[in-house]
């Protein structure tokens, strides 16, 4: 596998060019030896479920994995807890308002951007919703439903992470994953 920092040749300190593997997660400087540690972006996700015990899913908007389901979430900003990250991705993404958030696990996940891949660490939190009725596809949601679990089928979920974390849920719902 190609190191995570392959694209970067100039020091981002000094602009010296030769940035060099250091190790397997940074790369550093020959000329001002600046080390520079490679780590993922936090992302959220967003675990929906309405009174009918179905979960909220929408279809992705934009590439990558455009028109393939997805959850609602995305990158946590700087200075925002993931709590704060989640809450304000479903706001963005679906107008809904959270008003708890429950951490469940993570995943680690490659996500392409303009050419790039970038490293993520997906935290997903169950979050419960003022009025789960009043929700619109907005932002980088081209639609929004609410799907009972028996009919979800993992494969229909474009990125891998969001992929393996229906696949848990749907194992924690004590369900038969479709498509197997």
């Amino acid at each position: 596998m190609e190191h995570p920092l392959a694209q970067f040749d100039f020091c981002p300190r000094c602009g010296a060019h030769g940035f060099a593997v250091h190790n397997v997660k940074s790369k550093q400087c020959p000329a001002c030896g600046f080390t520079y540690y490679f780590n993922p972006s936090a992302a959220t996700v967003a675990v929906i479920v309405n009174s009918h015990n179905e979960l909220l899913v929408c279809r992705r908007a934009k590439d990558p994995a455009r028109s393939t389901l997805d959850l609602p979430g995305g990158f946590i900003d700087s200075f925002e807890t993931a709590e704060e990250g989640v809450s304000r991705e479903v706001r963005e993404e679906t107008g809904l308002e959270v008003t708890q958030t429950d951490y469940l696990f993570s995943l680690p996940n490659l996500y392409p951007y303009s050419g790039f891949t970038v490293h993520t660490l997906d935290l997903f939190f169950r979050c419960r919703v003022a009025d789960d009725s009043r929700y619109r596809a907005m932002d980088d949601a081209a639609e929004l439903f609410f799907l009972p679990w028996e009919k979800i089928n993992p494969r229909e979920f474009g990125l891998a992470s969001i992929r393996r974390g229906i696949e848990r849920l749907l194992t924690q719902q004590g369900l038969h994953i479709s498509g197997e």
